[in-house]
């Protein structure tokens, strides 16, 4: 089946002439059909736009255009549903946006687009990308594809359900404390956070702005690689963006690390570690020396600061961000007698538990009395975990660490007990802190039942390409990221 296949398999197909982009995107439509009912990794999905998009594509491979040989012509990937597409409904899986349709392309889309890839689909989310099970969605709950009782992770659950699935064949999610590299390994995929600054944040509905950044979800690393390659840049729309340059990083998938040192954490080995995640991600690391790493022990010693310093930053910043859905300028609107009840009613209404919860709380830590107590001194210390990590990095070329210290739970399970559910990004968090590059690739399954186990790497400040070729060689010299789930 075509929606099974990677994007180099597509593209060296569709350019030999042996399928269709059509017959690539009615595969994933079809698959959506059937599965999606089960899973839930998409809130809508306009059927004839894709196919519409498909048959433009068609025409240009058969008239021999040289817009045929783009890198992603004819991939259909889907989008979480906090990134402007134009004239498809934003909603951040919210209901205060109403009906809103957005007027633009985010950057990322427009660089998409013109790769050729067709864009198609809107993926579910945790809530304005506040969760980590993709069950705070106002369009109701995605579920695993390995096991349709368990959670996919979050915020980006239905983009990395979606890919796991086979119902596009790469997706974009956003990464604040984790949200891409966290489903990523509970859904068996391949997930990649890029550096604060490397992609543009342009068309990306903010959560917290000094942390958020687009990433892609792909089969494997080579698709992963070939996505980032195309949304990297700098853009003059989005302030945060680096001039830095972009390098071929597929060309640096040449399977081989000796030589490269690695740094392996103590403070991440922690007591709630799941016992066949720590095994899982011990025989990865003996993979990798044997390939001819360096496998060292290091120290990050504030991590025990992270979660709380990003559970304040990002809550502060997540209020001043959502101060403008009042439904005043758009989206829904609930009235009231003024001004002041009308906006309570709306975002009262509009507004889910967990994004009240966030929002009050960053309210509270900005507050007169509280601002230097709690917000200036989380940046303090937001200081301290990124120099561990630059101190780390004059020594190392790249971290290991497990991506999550558990497997996929129930859904429901840690529903009622919000710092339970927050520390299922505690080896996710710092990463965004620091500002640095993550990705995670699947590196074993626990067995009863069978549920992807994923593997973090992080890389130095624009250290993709390293990171990348390290996650290659693994993935080249393991199987795990050929197993799919059986839907």
């Amino acid at each position: 089946m075509l929606n099974q296949l990677t994007i180099s398999e597509l593209t060296t197909k569709l350019a030999g002439r042996e399928i269709s982009a059509r017959e690539i995107v009615q595969s994933c439509l079809d698959q959506i059909a059937r599965v999606d009912g089960k899973i839930h990794a998409f809130i809508s999905c306009d059927n004839q736009d894709a196919l519409a998009q498909a048959d433009f594509v068609d025409k240009q491979i058969t008239s021999g255009s040289a817009c045929a040989q783009k890198p992603l012509m004819g991939i259909p990937i889907a989008v979480k549903d906090v990134l402007a597409v134009r004239n498809q409904p934003l909603n951040c899986g919210s209901k205060i946006l109403g009906k809103f349709i957005s007027p633009y392309d985010a950057t990322v889309i427009e660089k998409l687009k013109s790769a050729g890839a067709i864009v198609f689909g809107r993926c579910n989310m945790d809530e304005f990308a506040m969760g980590s099970s993709t069950e705070n969605s106002a369009f109701g709950v995605t579920r695993n594809p390995w096991d349709p009782t368990r959670i996919p992770g979050g915020s980006s659950g239905g983009s990395a359900a979606a890919v796991a699935a086979g119902e596009c064949i790469a997706a974009l999610g956003s990464d604040t404390g984790g949200s891409i590299r966290q489903p990523a390994a509970l859904c068996g995929v391949v997930g990649l956070k890029p550096t604060y600054g490397r992609v543009s944040r342009y068309g990306l509905v903010a959560f917290a702005s000094s942390l958020d950044q687009i990433g892609p979800f792909a089969k494997n690393v080579s698709d992963a690689a070939t996505v980032l390659g195309v949304m990297s840049g700098h853009d003059l729309r989005d302030s945060t963006s680096v001039p830095h340059p972009v390098p071929d990083y597929s060309g640096a998938l040449n399977g081989n690390i000796r030589g490269l040192k690695l740094g392996l954490p103590r403070e991440y080995m922690i007591g709630g570690l799941n016992a066949e995640v720590k095994s899982a991600v011990d025989a990865a690391v003996k993979t990798l020396s044997a390939l001819g790493a360096e496998v060292v022990e290091i120290s990050l010693p504030h991590t025990d600061y992270a979660v709380a310093t990003y559970y304040i930053i990002a809550t502060a910043e997540a209020s001043a961000n959502l101060a403008r859905f009042d439904g005043v300028r758009y989206g829904a609107r609930a009235e009231g007698n003024d001004v002041l009840e009308m906006y309570g009613n709306t975002r009262g209404a509009g507004f889910g538990a967990e994004v009240k919860r966030r929002v009050i709380l960053g309210t509270y830590v900005l507050s007169s009395g509280y601002y230097d107590a709690y917000y200036l001194r989380a940046q303090r210390v937001r200081t301290l975990i990124r120099n561990d990590f630059l101190r780390a990095f004059e020594t190392v070329d790249a971290i290991v660490t497990p991506t999550a210290p558990t497997a996929a739970f129930k859904i429901g399970e840690k529903s009622d007990d919000p710092l339970q559910m927050y520390l299922s990004d505690i080896f996710t968090i710092s990463c965004n802190l620091a500002g640095i590059c993550g990705v995670s690739l699947p590196c074993g399954f626990t067995r009863n039942p069978q549920l992807p186990i994923g593997l973090q790497l992080l890389g130095k400040p624009f250290g993709e390409e390293t990171l990348l070729r390290i996650a290659h060689a693994f993935e080249q010299n393991t199987a795990w990221h050929e197993k799919r789930p059986l839907l």
